[in-house]
Order: structure tokens, then sequence, then C-alpha cells
């Protein structure tokens, strides 16, 4: 069993580019990244900080706007509405989930396509299920494929079970998958026999948020498993996977946390930096 170390792999991407960014401020271009975050969840605290930090890594101005949480929707779409027009913004992000007063579909699509970062906007979104180049990718299943590449994991031709739906992650993991020409089932809350996709799969991607769910009796040997869950249990970070077990069948195998978490950081990096690159050229 091999363990696909994402915290390694993203920090070889984070010095390849901080080598870039030392370019385009040559060129007089410094990248930027404003992060956007509403209330006071501990988590999404938790992830902004370690983004701005990422950020200070690499070069990359970091922009954090901590609102209150009885932030109007209004007052939202003003700030992002500022940040569309700034040019020396690169890349806009609204950290989810926010409070339920404010329409996130909304708030998503008003972001300016070129500077969704996250690859939520439905521009972004068409460009990957058309597989068109240009836009960017979302982050999460970008990273995936990273790691799936670094570590040479064949998807021609494989059998690969994702489980959860989700437009985050879900959804565009399996059009990902699809575009590099795997077999892809897609599995979720209301699939009736979760086992009978994942036991035959080459692959499973998981990003369910359900503690332990993929067990060792639902996989074959020599399973590649890929684990995107984040779950907190009696003070400890799990993934969504038995891991314990699920790894003594498993060839290759992230670890929860230190596997998908680091990449998509990474993935929001480089996608800062390709925006950055497009004020090349205008």
């Amino acid at each position: 069993m091999i363990l696909l170390d994402g915290k390694k792999i993203s920090n070889e991407i984070k010095n390849t580019l901080k080598q870039e960014v030392m370019g385009l401020k040559s060129q007089s271009i410094e990248p930027c990244l404003a992060v956007i975050l509403v209330g006071e969840d501990p988590a999404s605290n938790t992830y902004v900080t370690s983004k701005a930090k990422a950020c200070e890594q690499c070069g990359i101005k970091s922009l954090v706007y901590r609102l209150d949480a009885n932030t109007t929707q209004s007052e939202l779409l003003a700030l992002i509405n500022t940040l569309n027009y700034d040019d020396s913004v690169d890349g806009i992000l609204v950290q989810l989930p926010l409070p339920k007063h404010i329409n996130k579909d909304i708030i998503l699509e008003s972001i300016n396509f070129s500077k969704d970062v996250d690859g939520f906007h439905p521009f972004n979104v068409g460009n990957l299920n058309l597989n068109l180049k240009g836009g960017f990718l979302p982050c999460t299943p970008l990273g995936v494929m990273k790691i799936l590449e670094y570590y040479d994991i064949k998807l021609q031709g494989a059998d690969v079970v994702v489980i959860g739906a989700s437009n985050i992650v879900g959804r565009p993991m399996a059009t990902l998958l699809l575009n590099a020409n795997a077999s892809v089932s897609v599995c979720h809350i209301y699939t009736k026999d979760l086992k009978a996709y994942t036991k035959n799969a080459d692959i499973v991607v998981i990003a369910a948020g359900s503690p332990n769910l993929l067990k060792e009796d639902m996989v074959k040997e020599g399973v590649v498993v890929i684990d995107v869950g984040i779950n907190r249990v009696d003070g400890k970070i799990i993934g969504d996977v038995d891991f314990e077990n699920v790894s003594k069948k498993a060839s290759y195998i992230t670890p929860v946390p230190g596997g998908v978490g680091p990449m998509t950081i990474a993935m929001l990096l480089e996608n800062t930096i390709k925006s950055a690159k497009n004020r090349i050229n205008k």
C-alpha cells in the first residue's frame, strides 16, 4: 500500500508557483487573491487563515474580508462588485457556507468568471462539462486529478466510483474523470446499494461527509482510494473511509489529513496565478 502524499505534492507545486510569482513581479504584476468570510464559522475561519498563510508562502498578495454574520446580501454583492472592477485583484473567493439569509447561487454568479478561482461560476462549469480549455477548474477535484497524475495512476478505461454528488466536489470530479476517459459511476444518498458499485471499482473517490462510510468489505484488492471527507470525531479529524481496514486492501490511498486538503489550497494558488498571467495579455 502506498500513501498518496498530498502534502508533499502541494509543497512541490508551491515551490514552483513561488518562482512564477517572482517572474510576474519582475513584470510589475503582483498576483492577488481576495477572500470573503461572512460570519464566524470555526471551520471556515480555519480554512481562510490557511489560504492566507499559503498565499504568503508563495508571495501572493492576500486580501481577507471578514464580514459580520448579519451582513446583507446586497452589502456582500456590493463588495464583490467592487472587487470585480479592481484590476489589481486576480481572484475572488467567497468562503462557503454562507448564512442562511444569503442566496449562495446569486453570490457565486455575481463573481466575474475571469476571477472565479474556485471554478463555481456557470461559465467555468460549462467549460468543464464541454471539456473546453480555458476558465478555471474547481480546486478540490483538480487537486485529486493532480495526485492521480503524480503517482501515474491510469484513468483511461478505469472503472471509477465517485461517492457524493455535490456541485463543489462530486459532480465536477465525475466530469474530470469522464474527460480523462474513465468509466464513471456517481453514487449519492439515494443510491440503493452502494457496495454493488464500489466492490468492483478500480478507483473510489469519496466526498460524502460521512465518517468511515467506505468499509473494507466494499472494495476489492488493489483498489485506489481517494478520501475527500473531513469529519471531526472525538476531537480527531478523520475521513469518509475506514482507513485502518480499507488500507489493507488498497494499492494507493490518501490519508486524512494530509491527502486531498493541501492540494485544494495549492490549486487555489495555481488558479490565482493563472488569472494574474491573463493580465499580461490584456
